[in-house]
């Protein structure tokens, strides 16, 4: 048999294993609109309703749960979950992940202000002494998460965060641009809580899967799926559905330069992971 018929017969067999055991590919995420939430007792959003057509395309069924994004890290490590939804690449994740070729969408890291207290911020510097809102188990730049001129304060929830922030327990908070938009419209504080335009970062999300036998083979289909998916229509309708943008449209803040850049304007520009 040809290198080639080997390589998809095995590739085949993989994916079919599931099936074939009765089992299914147990897949963790955070609630993290538009890109995978929970209303109603009803899973959605842009990257979770994505990865679920690219994994009925192939034939896999899918038990996912949606937690916190700290016990989804620790799940993966124990091998309670075999991959995660929107996970960024991280170097000292590789021993343990599989990454597609073909991300599932891109995250851009920005601050939001209370409009009472404002703060601006053009790089790093800006923050000497003040409180930073952040997520648990997030990673959004190494000069930002490893400064110590200023504060990161975690929160339980990205509500919990917009809600510190009003109250003058924060001075900004950090988090993914149409996620914050959108907390804005459904907390209604557009009229107390403003973005700031300077990006602090930008990253791939991926859907990464746990490095078990088969799984190289699995994640290679799967990128492929997915990158064949992206070039439809469909795809165009969930992108507007879930962000009011068209595929590839860039971010609504003006990135003429991220933050990092303007820091180091004449050194190279360190990418970071989650």
């Amino acid at each position: 048999m040809p290198l080639t018929s080997r390589l998809m017969f095995a590739a085949f067999i993989a994916c079919l294993s599931f099936s074939a055991m009765g089992e299914k590919v147990r897949i963790v995420t955070e609630p993290w609109a538009p890109y995978a939430m929970v209303e109603n007792g009803k899973a959605s959003g842009l990257d979770y309703d994505t990865t679920a057509i690219v994994f009925q395309r192939l034939g896999i069924d899918v038990q996912w749960q949606f937690l916190p994004w700290k016990r989804c890290l620790l799940m993966l490590q124990q091998g309670e979950a075999d991959g995660a939804l929107d996970i960024f690449k991280a170097s000292e994740r590789d021993d343990l992940l599989l990454y597609p070729s073909e991300p599932m969408s891109e995250v851009n890291w920005v601050l939001f202000q209370a409009n009472a207290r404002p703060h601006p911020f053009h790089s790093i510097d800006d923050l000497k002494g003040l409180t930073i809102g952040v997520s648990p188990g997030y990673l959004y730049a190494p000069e930002f998460d490893g400064s110590t001129s200023f504060t990161r304060e975690p929160a339980p929830s990205h509500e919990a965060n917009f809600g510190k922030l009003i109250r003058g327990r924060i001075d900004l908070l950090v988090t993914d641009r149409r996620l914050g938009q959108q907390m804005l419209d459904r907390l209604k504080l557009h009229d107390q809580v403003s973005q700031l335009p300077t990006v602090l970062n930008t990253r791939e999300q991926y859907l990464a899967l746990r490095r078990n036998a088969g799984m190289d083979l699995l994640v290679q289909r799967f990128s492929a799926e997915l990158k064949r998916f992206k070039r439809e229509p469909a795809y165009a309708r969930l992108v507007a559905h879930y962000t009011g943008e068209a595929p590839g449209t860039p971010p609504a803040a003006p990135v003429v330069q991220s933050a990092i850049d303007v820091k180091k304007t004449v050194e190279q520009h360190e990418s970071s992971a989650l």
